[in-house]
């Protein structure tokens, strides 16, 4: 029967194979908190001790995949990057909401599951959760010929947080005159993929062995700088009390979707464009493509992953913690203003 399936294009050994690589690095994640391993049909996470913390405790959960970046770890055959930034922009959604990152869960389909591949991707996977204190408590690998093109794969990542139900940021205390603070991105993280691609692949006509001088790299390793966890910094400021009022997770949409998603309707965010260094990936893109700069603040973070909105009296405070983090830049980039729920570029 084992023969005939893997005559059938899915091969049983390899997913064991699988198993016995990343077992024991999946289990480095782990606290006396998970219950179950690597092989059950669930994944086990005893909520008792974290809850004592918690007055009224709100999980919080996210599902994503890092799109079509893949496409380019494919052309560079380089897999851990895509695993810890499907980890990282996990955690910037739920983070986004006040939520404390705690549990995440996998899935890797493909056409043929090759466990050296596997390896990698888990790999980035744990990097992430161990940096931002996440237990990996499950997961699904899933060989299936015939939906997946040869050599293509999709991963995508269910993460689980919690918060005080009383701390949830939804921006309804945004008020005109509050301040907009940016932490830096590393790159692309994982949105504006598609057009990314089209521009340098199609439109220039480079490929990823390219060595760009204003880049200073490889086309490739410029595509797949890996997205920043913002766990630590965040969570930093929100257990010292300062009152965050927004959050907004710069992804796919850029500053112009992102943004208003926490903006009351009756105000603007005013985003001062020489507030930050934009990266030399953006100005890149934006030179070969010709790319005017409404889709550019659409299709990109353009060097801001996760912005914070505060009054300013919270401003210092936030800087001396994030002085902390040498991995982390902040910046103050904007300004709150009247207006109808949108992003004004000034």
């Amino acid at each position: 029967m084992t023969d005939l399936y893997k005559q059938a294009g899915v091969n049983i050994e390899a997913g064991n194979e699988v198993v016995k690589r990343i077992k024991e690095d999946v289990m480095s994640t782990h606290t006396k908190a998970v219950l179950t391993n690597i092989g059950h049909f669930g994944g086990l996470y005893d909520l008792g001790e974290i809850i004592k913390n918690y007055k009224h405790p709100i999980l919080v959960q996210s599902i994503d995949g890092v799109g079509t970046k893949l496409l380019v770890a494919k052309m560079v055959n380089k897999y851990d990057s895509v695993g810890e930034d499907m980890v990282g922009h996990s955690c910037g959604d739920i983070l986004a909401m006040g939520a404390r990152p705690i549990i995440f869960l996998d899935y890797v389909a493909n056409e043929t599951l090759v466990p050296e591949e596997m390896e990698q991707i888990v790999s980035g996977m744990v990097r992430s959760c161990k940096k931002a204190g996440v237990a990996i408590i499950g997961g699904e690998t899933a060989e299936m010929p015939g939906v997946y093109m040869k050599g293509e794969h999709d991963i995508a990542g269910c993460i689980t947080g919690i918060v005080e139900k009383d701390k949830i940021i939804t921006g309804e205390k945004i008020k005109e005159g509050d301040i907009i603070l940016g932490l830096a991105s590393s790159g692309l993280h994982t949105n504006g993929f598609s057009l990314a691609r089209k521009l340098i692949f199609e439109t220039a006509k480079l490929s990823i062995r390219d060595k760009i001088p204003e880049l200073n790299t490889t086309i490739g390793q410029a595509l797949l700088q890996i997205h920043l966890n913002y766990t630590e910094p965040i969570l930093a400021i929100l257990d010292s009390g300062i009152e965050i009022k927004g959050i907004a997770h710069i992804t796919g949409g850029g500053f112009i979707e992102n943004i208003p998603r926490v903006l009351p309707k009756n105000l603007n965010a005013e985003i001062k464009k020489d507030s930050w260094p934009v990266l030399p990936i953006f100005s890149f893109l934006q030179k070969i493509g010709q790319v005017n700069e409404e889709e550019m603040y659409t299709a990109f973070n353009m060097g801001i992953g996760m912005v914070l909105i505060a009054s300013s009296a919270e401003k210092e405070k936030i800087k001396i913690i994030l002085e902390k983090y040498s991995d982390y830049h902040l910046y103050e980039i904007g300004q709150i203003i009247k207006g109808e729920g949108k992003v004004k570029l000034v």
